[in-house]
């Protein structure tokens, strides 16, 4: 072989290793997930403003029973995935593992209590509260620099800094027509506290099992621990069986539950590729999908401290993203 086609075919040996850089693709993976992750918000919110959950009693009841369905749906969708591949028997070989009760404990961590507490900040706050769940970047990276030991870099942690500014900037202003505003924002920060150990812990199990594998036992649990326990804890069970009655709801959390498992497929790949400080931040770009989502299709309000909050957010991500 001459010295020209060696160099030549170098070159197309490099090309398909570029292609698939493992970092290039987690990024790509995390703001990806950021987008399906705005659009389970809107799907969801459509779905909780049908009935019988619009104006169902208990400001738990109803974010409980979109929650668990959801998570349960996901999971749903995830088997049949899974089971088309041939590999749906791993689920339940995996979840015996260490890392597999990892992903068992991330999905309660996830599911439960972040998701839960998500759906029910955005019932009291509305798309106020989709911007402050962001600062699970910020509780992600504090985490997974405890317990992963991923120290942040500088840049990384300006982009912390950026996503609470712009979470302060978007609670500036207490919008009149919500008199459980705070209590909305104190659920929304739950949420993204959850969220980041989620995220540690989905870095971990993520990296020791097979990303479709994770996230379907991390949808399953979590929809099923929700349904067979929360829901029923919270007298919300014949709210359950109405909603799958009703039809319409049930079939707008079946697409939430799809747009759900693609974020957190993509989630879980890009924190398994790229670090859990960066495949948070680039996941907290749902702020702006959500948001932009929230006012096209559900004609809520879009004033100039949730624009200014969104884009200081997203900014953020973007920072964090290019400091490591």
């Amino acid at each position: 072989m001459s010295e020209k086609e060696s160099i030549s075919n170098g070159k197309h040996r490099k090309n398909p290793e570029i292609r698939t850089n493992p970092h290039r693709i987690g990024v790509y993976m995390g703001l990806f997930s950021g987008f399906a992750y705005g659009l389970y918000t809107t799907l969801a919110l459509i779905a909780g403003n049908c009935n019988p959950l619009a104006g169902a009693a208990g400001f738990l009841a109803v974010p409980y029973v979109c929650a668990g369905l959801n998570d349960l749906f996901a999971g749903i969708w995830l088997s049949l995935y899974n089971i088309k591949k041939g590999q749906f028997k791993k689920v339940w070989e995996n979840i015996p593992t260490f890392p597999g009760r990892m992903i068992v404990l991330g999905a309660l961590l996830g599911g439960p209590m972040a998701n839960g507490a998500y759906l029910a900040g955005l019932s009291m706050a509305g798309a106020y509260a989709i911007p402050v769940t962001a600062t699970c970047s910020l509780f992600g990276a504090l985490f997974g620099w405890i317990f992963l030991k991923q120290k942040p870099s500088k840049k990384t942690a300006l982009g912390m800094i950026l996503c609470v500014l712009g979470a302060i900037i978007i609670n500036w202003t207490k919008p009149e027509e919500s008199p459980d505003f705070t209590l909305g924002i104190i659920c929304a920060f739950i949420a993204a506290i959850s969220w980041g150990l989620e995220g540690v812990v989905a870095s971990y199990g993520g990296s020791k099992i097979d990303a479709d594998i994770a996230v379907n036992i991390r949808d399953l649990v979590s929809g099923t621990v929700v349904l067979a326990i929360l829901v029923p804890a919270l007298g919300a069970g014949s709210l359950l069986w109405e909603t799958l009655s009703a039809g319409v709801p049930a079939l707008w959390l079946m697409a939430s539950g799809l747009a759900a498992a693609m974020s957190f497929l993509a989630w879980y790949r890009a924190n398994a590729a790229v670090g859990c400080a960066v495949g948070m931040s680039l996941n907290v770009t749902y702020t702006f999908w959500g948001v932009l989502f929230c006012v096209i299709f559900l004609n809520q309000s879009l004033t100039g401290t949730m624009v200014a909050g969104a884009a200081v957010i997203v900014l953020g991500a973007v920072v964090v993203a290019a400091g490591q």
